[in-house]
């Protein structure tokens, strides 16, 4: 019998793709870029800095446009590399051959931009099963924000089921904005 996570998971899938098809994907990447650009600013990202921040797969947020305010600032954009075992490696986006840095190479980061399915007001992030940001984000330095990328829709008033290995978020980037979320950092 599947679980309550995973029954919200295959709910979230599927509003997702009504989602994706009823959105302009490029122009909501575009704004999020733009709502992005006061906390780039307030944390002073900028040359010399890492930031995490992951290549869209279809249907979710275009993340595209936030990776070049990212590259147009200086700073270093680490993607991950999933491995069999789920572990995430990282690699910089500016590599076209994605040569793996190792499993904690986005410690130093000084935001953490992950992908999702939905979030709730407590932080609680779903993603898409495997557990790979959930094992990595304890590697990154905590003082650093955690931002997961959605839909606008994608953000649920009702509490998500949650496991004792489940890493919250502290904020959420849509193309309605950035919204800061009800976590105990």
């Amino acid at each position: 019998m599947p679980s309550a996570k995973q029954i919200l998971r295959a709910e979230r899938r599927a509003r997702r793709r009504q989602i994706a098809l009823a959105r302009d994907l490029a122009a909501d990447g575009e704004a999020m870029a733009q709502h992005l650009e006061p906390l780039l600013d307030e944390l002073g990202i900028g040359a010399g800095d890492a930031v995490t921040a992951y290549e869209p797969i279809p249907g979710e947020p275009d993340i595209r446009p936030v990776c070049r305010v990212l590259a147009a600032r200086g700073a270093r954009v680490l993607v991950p590399i999933t491995l069999a075992s789920y572990d995430l490696d990282w690699a910089d986006l500016a590599d076209p051959g994605r040569t793996p840095l190792g499993l904690d190479a986005h410690a130093p980061c000084r935001l953490l931009l992950v992908p999702g399915l939905s979030v709730d007001h407590t932080g609680a992030r779903i993603g898409q099963a495997g557990g790979c940001y959930d094992r990595s984000l304890p590697l990154a330095d905590r003082r650093s924000p955690r931002v997961v990328i959605l839909h606008p829709e994608e953000i649920l008033v009702e509490p998500m089921p949650t496991d004792p290995w489940d890493q919250r978020v502290d904020g959420v980037l849509s193309a309605a904005g950035l919204a800061w979320l009800d976590t105990s950092r």
